[in-house]
């Protein structure tokens, strides 16, 4: 994993205001703030009040505000308000989601009778 990075806020950091990272992110503390980062861990004990946008997420505490992610894992100790959009889901039994689930669709493309691609 060289040329990764990981970063972590603790259970005693709340962060107010929008957090956008390259990197890999883990936290255990509180976010009042959209996040759009590569890879999400959230701690059990973690807050998020904003929008999530990962690749990868992984959510074990509350959050309120909508997620999209490719890969998503909803464990049972979750608690989310908000609407999910996603590739590939896992939710553990005992989570509660309180929001619509969409799977995201890749780009449709136009296609015109006889077999031809348009655009």
């Amino acid at each position: 994993m060289a040329g990764s990075t990981f970063s972590v806020l603790g259970s005693d950091v709340a962060i107010k205001g929008n957090i956008s990272a390259k990197a890999d992110l883990h936290i255990d503390g509180r976010v009042d703030g959209d996040i759009a980062c590569t890879s999400l861990v959230q701690g059990e004990t973690s807050e998020i009040v904003g929008g999530v946008t990962a690749e990868t997420a992984r959510l074990a505490g509350r959050v309120r505000g909508s997620i999209t992610a490719g890969q998503l894992v909803i464990l049972k100790s979750a608690h989310i308000e908000g609407d999910v959009f996603y590739d590939a889901l896992t939710i553990e039994q005992g989570a509660t989601v309180e929001g619509k689930f969409a799977h995201r669709d890749p780009e449709p493309k136009l296609a015109i009778a006889g077999g031809t691609d348009a655009g």
